[in-house]
């Protein structure tokens, strides 16, 4: 009977499936497409993200001011209303809802230097005393490429003895060795081995080897110098500068033998009040009733130079989204003006949309959390998100592009329109790849020919869509994203390895998605609830191969909540179509009871596990955000100790996703093991008492409370 739940699932009205494959193209008039299609350019976007990709865009800093003025001015220039550059102040006690405030952090000048001795004079005997020292070799330069010098790093003027240390992350790296005073070469992130090397042991400073990103190609290039960070509210400043894995090895090499090497680091940068910048526009919408709602598109301007695709594709694609929307939206209004209705025939135009239509360039989650906090009615307006965070990587990034579901905890129809569009995308660019012939290629001039080939993907963590799907806001978030991506937070992730063709499918895949819902009414119901179907088949696939792995007491969990789940994107659509969504979700149920004859029911709850919890409304937003962690702090002061749930590693996530979901789960309607058994659905099984402990723990830190 469980294993009938799950095909009824599979299976519910395939002939609606049929239909959406087979519609070509999906949601939107044909006309509309070929619009967007002909507008959107690779090129545009691309020469936005060689702009973009000129400063170092740390969070506060001048780099990052004029990256948003130069967004500013082309949203002005592509005629778009309500161009403003927000500034939210940001000097390390201000809050924003759980983020704390990070202050800004600027720097002018930083290099690094191998210095040799030197004898000042013919005749001077190797042990004379009147030796000097002098450059001999730059190994780093801030100047040539800003990556070198890891954020955070303070102000110094060192000369000093170099010291290997290993990895550095704990104590029995470094006995024997005296560090006091003297710059430790790590293979660990500055900020990891901060707390030991400079705060327990009084190294002067850090010279980093830290590698890339896990993927297949980690370590594979030895010239990669990666994007390194100290923590932002350390009492241990220091400096740190980030070095190649070539540059590194020679090192250690040289200290292995136990040859002396002496640095001078020079740096001239720190922290300092100053504030989260935030640019928005707008494209007004039409509907005297619908234009206070808003579909928002976003992105995050911030990054080390150059950051080409993170995340300055992400930008670039928007602003290409703002000017394709304004400039077709445009030119309808003023041919309108200038004939006759009967003489007007609406080819490479777009109406005006219904809803307002908003576009945000923030720093990546802090400024977005500032923004939702500071400016509750931007929350309130926004009905879905489209977030962009690398999108344009080409062949040489080895790059997989997802359209990313939002978290079971907040069930959406949105990701289903835009995987109908992605998919059309998928068919189109594949058609023309193999054959040299398509309706839609979807191919830029000067980009490549390969077929898009996007995945329909789970809901991933990592990026500003974890702020807006948060329960304390509750805004679906479409998530398009590449995954891996081999030079991610390193030098070589420059705008020369990005596809204007592959900006161009995610600018039409965000633009069509975000359009189609800004004129979403109860006519658009039919052809998304086929898209919902095909959403669901894509979704319910990996639960029978899922099944298999779970523990007999576990075995409906999965079932039921997927129903549950399903029901909740049906219901979703009641928010653009009041009523609507109910309907399509009562009709669905009785498919499901009259095929399997259930209800969807879990297990019973008995003892602690009857306990319901509900989220407290203040502080707003994720309890782990960027470079602040808003639960261990406070658990650290109320004395609680870290919750098992944290470093929980279940068949299918891990500690962090767990807990982001068991808080977005406690609505004030779910007791403690119905929590459990939704994150169990969407993670792998947990064992009930371990969620119990962290929903306690949040209680100690007024975060959860119960309801009586």
């Amino acid at each position: 009977m469980k294993k009938l739940v799950v095909v009824a699932l599979m299976i519910g009205s395939v002939g609606w499936a049929d239909e959406v494959l087979a519609q070509k193209p999906p949601l939107l008039p044909e006309k509309d497409v070929a619009a967007l299609s002909n507008e959107l350019s690779g090129e545009t976007a691309k020469r936005n993200l060689e702009g973009i990709a000129r400063f170092h865009r740390q969070r506060g800093s001048r780099g990052f001011h004029e990256a948003a003025e130069l967004v500013a001015e082309r949203l002005r220039a592509y005629g778009l209303s309500d161009v403003a550059i927000l500034q939210f102040p940001a000097d390390g006690k201000i809050f924003y809802g759980t983020q704390r405030s990070r202050p800004a952090w600027d720097a002018e000048f930083a290099e690094l230097w191998e210095i040799k001795e030197v004898k000042e004079a013919k005749g001077v005997k190797e042990n004379d005393a009147s030796a000097n020292w002098q450059p001999a070799r730059r190994i780093a330069s801030y100047g040539a490429e800003p990556i070198v010098l890891a954020e955070d790093s303070e102000t110094a003027d060192v000369t000093t003895e170099l010291i290997d240390v290993g990895e550095g992350t704990k104590e029995g790296d470094y006995p024997g060795k005296d560090v006091k005073g003297k710059i430790v070469l790590v293979g660990a992130q500055p900020g990891a081995v901060q707390e030991l090397a400079v705060g327990k042991f009084r190294a002067a400073g850090i010279v980093s080897y830290a590698q890339n990103q896990k993927t297949a190609w980690w370590g594979e290039d030895e010239n990669l110098i990666r994007w390194g960070h100290l923590e932002t509210f350390s009492a241990n400043k220091t400096f740190a500068f980030m070095v190649s894995l070539k540059t590194a090895r020679g090192l250690r090499e040289r200290l292995a033998h136990e040859e002396k090497i002496r640095l001078h680091a020079v740096v001239k940068a720190g922290q300092h009040a100053g504030n989260y910048e935030v640019v928005t526009a707008t494209i007004p919408g039409a509907d005297p009733k619908l234009k206070e709602e808003e579909i928002a598109f976003s992105c995050h301007l911030d990054h080390q130079r150059p950051g080409a695709n993170d995340n300055a594709s992400g930008c670039a694609t928007i602003l290409e989204v703002a000017r394709t929307l304004q400039k077709l939206i445009s030119q309808e209004e003023k041919t309108s003006a200038e004939q006759p209705p009967h003489l007007l025939v609406n080819q490479g135009r777009l109406s005006r949309p219904a809803r307002t239509i908003r576009f945000i360039f923030p720093p990546e989650i802090e400024g977005t959390m500032a923004l939702l906090n500071a400016k509750p009615e931007f929350a309130k307006r926004i009905k879905a998100v489209a977030h962009m965070d690398m999108v344009g990587g080409g062949p040489e990034t080895k790059a997989v592009f997802h359209v990313t579901r939002g978290p079971m905890s907040l069930p959406s129809f949105v990701h289903d329109v835009a995987w109908a569009f992605a998919e059309f995308v998928n068919e189109e660019s594949y058609k023309f790849a193999a054959t040299g012939k398509a309706e839609y290629p979807f191919v830029a001039p000067e980009g490549s020919k390969e077929p898009l080939r996007a995945e329909y993907s789970a809901f991933t963590m990592g990026s500003d869509h974890d702020m807006y799907q948060d329960s304390s806001f509750g805004i679906p978030a479409i998530y398009l994203n590449d995954w891996p991506d081999r030079y991610i937070h390193t030098n070589f992730d420059t705008a020369a390895n990005i596809d204007p063709t592959k900006l161009k499918r995610a600018a039409f895949i965000g633009a069509a998605s975000g359009y189609f819902l800004a004129n979403f009414s109860v006519y658009d119901v039919p052809p998304t609830d086929g898209a919902i179907i095909t959403g669901r088949l894509l979704r319910t696939a990996p639960l029978m191969q899922r099944l298999p792995e779970t523990t007999p007491d576990d075995f409906g969990v999965l079932p039921v909540n997927t129903i549950r789940y399903e029901h909740g994107i049906l219901n979703s659509i009641d928010a653009f179509a009041p009523g609507m969504g109910h309907e399509l979700s009562t009709d669905w149920a009785k498919t499901i009871d009259d095929l399997v004859g259930i209800r969807a029911s879990g297990p019973e709850a008995r003892g602690s596990g009857k306990v319901i919890f509900r989220r407290i409304s203040q502080p707003r937003g994720p309890l782990a955000v960027f470079g602040y962690n808003y639960f261990a702090e406070h658990a650290k002061v109320a004395g609680v100790a870290m919750p098992k749930l944290l470093s929980y590693e279940g068949l299918w996530g891990a500690g962090e996703e767990y807990a982001y979901e068991v808080l977005n789960f406690a609505n004030g309607k779910r007791n403690a093991q119905e929590i459990r058994d939704a994150v169990s659905a969407e993670y792998g099984p947990v064992p009930l008492e371990i969620v119990e402990e962290y929903l306690r723990a949040l209680e100690k830190i007024a975060v959860v409370e119960q309801v009586k």
